[in-house]
């Protein structure tokens, strides 16, 4: 539909544009990466805009934005189709542009300002099998010393209570029940919400086991702390450290997806494998401490999968 103007096309439209991207260039110090990507969904509108008649800044209207975001998304106008990330990124420009018109004075509205970026797809979240799940535990405890037996025992426990990374490093000792068959965590949640999980008996095996000969000896190098998992100073293991424990017990354990591991990988199979074993997606959520049943249910989705692929892969006249 329209290309890249020449000058003798220039219009008001592509002089306030050279202002803006001056003004992120100068005032604001953008990356030059981030600063070329404004330039090209902004001279992509302004073509757009200009293959509309518009010339000026003030002619657009919130109309002339909604089209020109639905023409990207399908390729209306000629040029390559955005997926909706990209177009995301484009509409966030584009706001960013006409808020800057208004407080320069140039226009008295803002056209872009009740445009929205299109919806992001939901991506399904990511589980490993039961097997898998299995080697990558064992993986996890191989070798000799205090630190296998914490990495063994904090991934049990991620697996066998569905915790965030943040909430398993963030225990105290305190925080553990491990009376048998009653076994059970304190975990605090977003917005420090506090929630009580069952601990299954793999894990509270673990976990004794770590807390007995393990722990102990990692305390020793530190100055005292209540935390469960400690790191070789002695000091609470962080985040990107118990990150680090899971993603090379991913390597270790030559599972197909280990490249795909990620800190949510344990809590998504937790509540995969819950789902598909049977179990009430109100309990699932208030284990996972959702506030929400909807946030639950896209694991409803991945287990409707999983039945599917046994079902085409079972039964003698699925095919």
């Amino acid at each position: 539909m329209a290309g890249a103007a020449g000058d003798d096309e220039r219009t008001a439209l592509h002089d306030a544009l050279d202002g803006y991207l001056a003004h992120l260039t100068v005032e604001r110090g953008l990356a030059a990466n981030t600063l070329g990507a404004y330039r090209r969904d902004l001279t992509r509108y302004v073509d757009f805009l200009v293959a509309q008649g518009r010339t000026r800044p003030e002619d657009v209207t919130e109309r002339d934005v909604e089209d020109f975001v639905l023409a990207v998304r399908t390729g209306a106008d000629d040029r390559a189709r955005l997926v909706a990330s990209s177009s995301a990124r484009a509409v966030v420009a584009i706001r960013g542009w006409h808020r800057f018109l208004v407080l320069e004075g140039v226009t008295e509205r803002d056209a872009a300002q009740d445009v929205r970026p299109p919806a992001q797809p939901k991506r399904l979240p990511k589980a490993i099998s039961v097997d898998d799940v299995t080697r990558l535990l064992e993986a996890a405890g191989l070798g000799d010393g205090p630190v296998p037996l914490r990495d063994r025992a904090l991934l049990e426990l991620l697996y066998s209570t569905g915790a965030r990374i943040s909430e398993a490093v963030g225990l105290d000792v305190d925080d553990l029940d491990r009376t048998p068959g009653q076994g059970a965590v304190r975990l605090f949640g977003k917005g420090s919400k506090e929630r009580v999980v069952p601990v299954g008996s793999y894990a509270l095996d673990a976990l004794d086991a770590y807390l007995v000969r393990g722990r102990p000896a990692l305390a020793g190098a530190g100055r005292g702390t209540p935390a469960v998992f400690l790191n070789t100073r002695g000091a609470r293991l962080s985040r990107q450290s118990a990150w680090a424990v899971l993603r090379t017990a991913a390597e270790r354990s030559g599972i197909a997806t280990a490249d795909h591991v990620s800190p949510h990988t344990l809590r998504h199979s937790f509540a995969t494998h819950l789902l598909a074993g049977g179990a009430d997606i109100r309990v699932v959520q208030e284990l996972l401490g959702h506030a929400s049943v909807t946030t639950t249910q896209i694991y409803t989705a991945v287990t409707a999968d999983s039945l599917r692929e046994v079902y085409l892969t079972s039964h003698p006249r699925a095919k």
